[in-house]
């Protein structure tokens, strides 16, 4: 441990710049029922032509001439679902932006590029926002409520009476365990879960329509059918009859973020 300065001297290598990540957010609506959230890949292979997020993000990343991106949304909704209303939340993280300024004119005319990309996705309120306003998104989410169409199918023939009862359900506690069909990419844990309201408008003797404020991270298809006893309480208790779910709809997402924007 001499007191000799260093014998060598450094010499750089290689100087790289990057540009600091630039966040888009705004709410989107989807309209199919064969649009999964992100991309499907099974066993390597592709299933699904597109997603919500590939629809969203290509003309960003071609804008912004970005390297990669990282998509996040207020929860998220089943391939199978559509999500109706004022649209759900998400934030686009766009990594190594080498195209970072843009004017609210030029957002717009992005705004309007994935609009008519396809008719299976509209987004609105697109705007910039800082990072710490994305965290803004996430906090509270268990907390929000969620509103949901469902159209819901009896085994057993019903009439207007049988279903009246479930108006007057309020404040509904429920345990659900991890559904089977997301097990494979969650832990196995027992959540409660509220459902605030509900109103059932009948259809048919083996159909109805059933609305529902639930609490933010509740499954409804599993309320509807049990998952084999996994959801408690459930429809079919409740009505003391088989039930299933046929279509599902997500009505509104009651987080007030990102700000609207005026036309």
């Amino acid at each position: 441990m001499g007191g000799a300065g260093p014998s060598t001297r450094c010499a750089p290598q290689d100087v790289q710049c990057l540009h600091v990540s630039v966040f888009v957010a705004g709410r989107y609506n989807k309209f199919s029922r064969t649009l999964p959230q992100t991309p499907w890949v099974i066993d390597g292979e592709r299933r699904m032509e597109s997603s919500v997020e590939e629809l969203i993000t290509a003309p960003l990343l071609a804008s912004f001439r970005s390297e990669g991106f990282n998509f996040c949304s207020s929860g998220r909704e089943d391939v199978d679902v559509r999500t109706l209303g004022n649209g759900r939340p998400f934030a686009v993280e766009l990594l190594n932006p080498h195209r970072a300024q843009f004017s609210r004119a030029e957002v717009r005319q992005l705004q309007e590029a994935i609009n008519t990309s396809s008719d299976k996705v509209k987004v609105r309120d697109l705007q910039i926002v800082t990072r710490e306003a994305v965290a803004h998104m996430k906090e509270g989410e268990e907390d929000k409520t969620k509103s949901y169409g469902a159209l819901i199918w009896t085994q057993r023939p019903i009439e207007k009476e049988d279903i009246e009862f479930i108006n007057n359900i309020k404040e509904l506690k429920i345990a659900q365990k991890t559904p089977l069909r997301v097990l494979h990419r969650r832990p196995l844990a027992v959540r409660q879960r509220l459902i605030h309201t509900m109103t059932a408008s009948y259809l048919n003797p083996h159909h109805f329509h059933l609305n529902l404020r639930t609490q933010a991270g509740t499954y409804i298809k599993e309320f509807v059918h049990g998952d084999f006893g996994r959801t408690k309480p459930n429809l079919c208790e409740l009505m003391e009859a088989d039930t299933d779910i046929l279509e599902l709809d997500v009505e509104s997402v009651d987080v007030d973020w990102p700000p609207a924007v005026e036309d």
